[in-house]
């Protein structure tokens, strides 16, 4: 336990360390001479510090703007977002609530250690699993453990006093949710990055799968009814005429729809507001404390992007060495945001802000019908969900796919959460992991295991199960090749 707590807090809930090593291991499974293991690990490392600057920059930015429209209109809700989330439960631990029973929330770090190794025995063994991706964002699983834990409680109380069931069947069905999520987004991300040899895994796999296969569904109509228009397009395929061209910038673009949008929010707190948080002097110009504020989404994101583009090639080469070795015909899954070097930047913007707005309706709507629950936006969902969304999505259906589904994302994710963080408690402890997956497909686990019990439960890691068998039988014959030869995949599919 001592060992594996050092791996934990030093590697496995560190990405940078957990990619480092990745690489470094294929590597040296691929016999590389050791300046080049030495520089392909710090490039990877330093890759990944470089894109958690980006967002952490972003974070940063925009956590007192959205919070202060907590205080500003005297709301007291739940925040939505992983780190509220996980404070939450443990919040609730603390408080000793009756929701978790005998149990020590001390054991959370050791059902993410037999998830974490489900999830390699299931990728290891895919020719019967049908599982190609391992789940390595550290940082995320500590996050969602901590939210299974108190959700199968919740669920299934009979479990509160019997900690090894406990632990043996959270493992279970949160090493599935890690192996069989971030494998329904292989086909979609190489198809997103023409094979650059990784899979998204993040809190909102199921949602991006979801939508991405209704952009496809969408287009397709589309096209079949002839319709050709701008909105049918990807959106790095339109190009705008006249004045409207500066968009095609992703830099000003991004500029130019943060001042519209978070300007106007922060108009609306005011100067008085960001001096009272100790945000701004009373002396400085709170015009350019907007101008900066806002223009530094655009500066984060870019900072992001070359974070990207820094460790993706490291890891791409490295994990064929582990895929060889251990692993065959797999890949890794990784942060989210890795997706947003590729296709259109503005993608990314656009989602972010149709899932903003998503969000702000669900939110007024909740408020309007005088919901006993009140939902704050976290900036991490209201991003990271939604840009994602729209990046993919975009991939397979165009402009209108990336506006439509990370705006229904929105309304998922406050919805979602409004229900389910008080129907098990945690909106009194002020927050919820938000994200989609856990505020629609866990919602979903959640009542089906309460209601049927541990026959609910057979059926959520049936589900679970089942989905990558009905991924393999769609297309047998390139199901695994699309990992092992992209090129060999595109020939065969006609693509080139």
């Amino acid at each position: 336990m001592a060992a594996w707590q050092f791996f934990v807090n030093n590697i496995l809930t560190k990405p940078q360390y957990m990619i480092g090593l990745i690489v470094l291991i294929g590597y040296l499974l691929l016999r590389k001479p050791w300046y080049d293991t030495l520089g392909g690990t710090i490039k990877a490392i330093v890759g990944y510090m470089i894109l958690s600057t980006g967002s952490g920059g972003m974070i940063a930015t925009f956590k007192p703007i959205l919070y202060g429209l907590n205080d500003r209109f005297g709301l007291n809700a739940a925040v939505i977002d992983p780190y509220f989330g996980q404070n939450a439960v443990q919040a609730g631990v603390d408080a000793g609530d009756a929701i978790v029973g005998g149990n020590a929330f001390s054991q959370v770090m050791i059902l993410m250690a037999i998830a974490f190794v489900a999830n390699i025995i299931l990728v290891r063994f895919n020719r019967i699993t049908k599982l190609r991706a391992v789940f390595t964002t550290g940082n995320v699983q500590i996050q969602q453990a901590s939210t299974a834990f108190w959700l199968i409680l919740f669920a299934l109380p009979v479990l509160r006093d019997k900690p090894t069931h406990t632990l043996v069947i959270m493992a279970i069905v949160l090493g599935l949710y890690w192996a069989v999520g971030s494998n329904l987004l292989v086909g979609y991300a190489q198809n997103l990055t023409d094979g650059a040899g990784f899979s998204i895994a993040h809190q909102q796999m199921f949602g991006v799968a979801l939508f991405t296969y209704l952009a496809e569904k969408m287009h397709k109509a589309d096209e079949k009814k002839g319709k050709k228009g701008v909105f049918s397009k990807k959106i790095e395929d339109i190009s705008l005429p006249g004045w409207m061209s500066i968009f095609n910038d992703n830099m000003v673009c991004t500029g130019i729809l943060m001042l519209i949008f978070f300007g106007t929010i922060l108009a609306l707190l005011g100067k008085d507001y960001f001096v009272s948080i100790e945000q701004l002097k009373p002396e400085a110009s709170f015009f350019f404390y907007v101008l900066t504020s806002c223009l530094s989404f655009a500066a984060n994101l870019a900072i992001l992007q070359l974070g990207v583009r820094t460790f993706v090639a490291e890891l791409t080469v490295s994990f064929q060495g582990i895929s060889n070795a251990f692993l065959p015909s797999a890949v890794p899954g990784v942060d989210c945001a890795v997706s947003y070097s590729f296709g259109s930047p503005n993608a990314v913007t656009i989602g972010f802000l149709a899932g903003a707005t998503g969000q702000i309706l669900a939110i007024l709507t909740l408020i309007l019908v005088g919901s006993p629950t009140i939902i704050i936006a976290g900036f991490i969902p209201m991003f990271f969900d939604n840009a994602t969304i729209a990046v993919f999505a975009n991939s397979k259906g165009g402009l209108k796919a990336a506006i439509l589904f990370p705006f229904l994302a929105g309304l998922c994710q406050v919805f979602g959460s409004a229900f389910i963080a008080t129907h098990v408690g945690l909106v009194k402890y002020g927050g919820y992991l938000g994200m989609w997956d856990w505020s629609v497909l866990w919602s979903g686990f959640t009542l089906t295991m309460e209601f049927l019990g541990f026959a609910g439960l057979g059926l959520v890691i049936i589900f679970l199960v089942v989905l990558p068998q009905i991924q393999y039988r769609r297309d047998k014959e390139h199901y695994f090749l699309i990992t092992e030869d992209y090129e060999e995949y595109k020939k065969q599919k006609g693509l080139i």
